[in-house]
């Protein structure tokens, strides 16, 4: 579906963003991959039956907030792989709190990453693909960013912000034939996931119409979509994948 293709995914050594790394690559696409955590991450995709069959993949260490270091990737991966057809702006964290007590760091390190750091990524990689005049452009946001969630207004507004950065991108590069798109996680079952207390899981299945979690794969399956050639004619959209928690 994606061959010889190339990608370029934020975040990608962990949970959705290492599921869509190999999603991306088991579908023939070349995969150069940013993340923030330990090097004993990146062992974990070196195990992986799928990567190492591509004919190129780039391991980058650095934080996607960091503009200069966004530069230097985007820039080495265009070098080493030929073209940057596929960005997938993956990277995030999570520094939750109530409002009255969340400290102002806190705030500004969220916004930094999920949503700076998207906007950094995409003005590099939308050079490059509109001198190639085609490109996929897909930002994971969250549910969080459409109905909100008690505890986590930072997170909240820093994916609400990646929507409509998303949409305003959309309609500047439609243009040049670049989709901008969107997916939005709901309940998935990852490492900040499955720490929860049984009794809270429960409870936000409650509010999941297929009653169970989603997995990463559910993720990099939507994503897929929207990298591939079946999506050409969608550009600008949110597309949640949440088992039905929010209904437009």
């Amino acid at each position: 579906m994606l061959k010889n293709k190339n990608a370029v995914v934020t975040g990608a050594t962990r949970g959705i963003g290492r599921e869509i790394a190999f999603t991306l690559a088991e579908n023939g696409a070349n995969v150069a991959i940013n993340y923030r955590g330990v090097d004993t991450e990146v062992p974990s995709l070196d195990g992986c039956p799928i990567l190492p069959l591509t004919s190129d993949k780039m391991y980058s260490k650095f934080d996607i907030s960091d503009e200069e270091e966004v530069k230097n990737f985007i820039a080495e991966s265009k070098k080493q792989l030929g073209s940057i057809d596929i960005l997938i702006n993956n990277a995030g964290i999570t520094k939750d709190g109530l409002l009255m007590r969340m400290k102002e760091k806190d705030f500004s390190d969220v916004l930094d990453v999920n949503l700076k750091g998207t906007f950094i990524t995409t003005r590099e990689a939308a050079s490059i693909m509109m001198k190639q005049r085609h490109g996929k452009i897909i930002n994971i946001s969250s549910v969080v960013g459409v109905i909100g969630n008690a505890g986590q207004c930072n997170y909240a507004a820093s994916k609400a912000g990646v929507i409509g950065f998303s949409k305003s991108v959309a309609r500047e590069l439609a243009s040049r034939n670049i989709t901008v798109n969107v997916v939005a996680p709901g309940f998935i079952n990852t490492d900040m996931t499955g720490v929860l207390p049984e009794k809270v899981k429960e409870s936000m299945l409650q509010g999941i119409p297929l009653k169970r979690i989603g997995e990463p794969k559910d993720i990099a399956n939507a994503v897929l979509f929207l990298a591939s050639d079946l999506s050409n004619y969608i550009t600008g959209q949110v597309i949640n994948v949440d088992g039905g928690m929010v209904m437009n």
